[in-house]
């Protein structure tokens, strides 16, 4: 049975800037990202407005969760985008409110879906830190299958941690 998803994802737009700024700021979340610094509102304007908006150009596409009535509930990225070897990292994070609803799992599939059928993906990734079982069970939940741990990968500022490296193959 297809059932219709609770979630849309589209492009980031310049009224999405404070929704960027928010999750890129938020310091809760860089010990799981490869950002470890604030960005200015700026720096984000000027994000949005010279992205060009096409993943071979970029190496990434960022794209706004948001539920069916338009209203944001977060953001996913597909990075490290590799055309010749058809894989690419997959990040996802919702709005602290907006978390166990099921939005991010919803956005993963839709993420999977555009991955294989627009992109023609082979893989998606994930690098989860070992420690974040919600992650880790949002992945799995999906279809990416645990495939390496990789020691002492992530630092917090304060100490190392081992992360995941989750597959999904399309």
């Amino acid at each position: 049975m297809n059932q219709k998803s609770v979630v849309n994802l589209r492009a980031i737009e310049p009224e999405d800037l404070d929704l960027l700024y928010r999750i890129e700021n938020d310091h809760r979340l860089w010990n799981v990202g490869t950002t470890n610094v604030p960005y200015s509102r700026y720096t984000l304007h000027d994000y949005i407005a010279t992205s060009s908006d096409d993943i071979y150009a970029d190496r990434q596409v960022r794209l706004i969760i948001e539920r069916t009535d338009g209203q944001p509930v977060g953001m996913a990225d597909i990075v490290n985008f590799n055309p010749q070897h058809r894989r690419a990292e997959v990040g996802i994070v919702t709005l602290d409110a907006c978390r166990r609803q099921g939005y991010a799992t919803a956005a993963l599939a839709l993420l999977r879906n555009y991955a294989l059928r627009v992109l023609h993906l082979h893989q998606l990734y994930a690098v989860v830190a070992a420690d974040n079982s919600v992650a880790l069970h949002l992945f799995e939940e999906s279809g990416f299958s645990r495939h390496a741990v990789l020691n002492d990968w992530l630092y917090d500022g304060r100490k190392y941690c081992d992360a995941v490296v989750l597959q999904s193959f399309l």
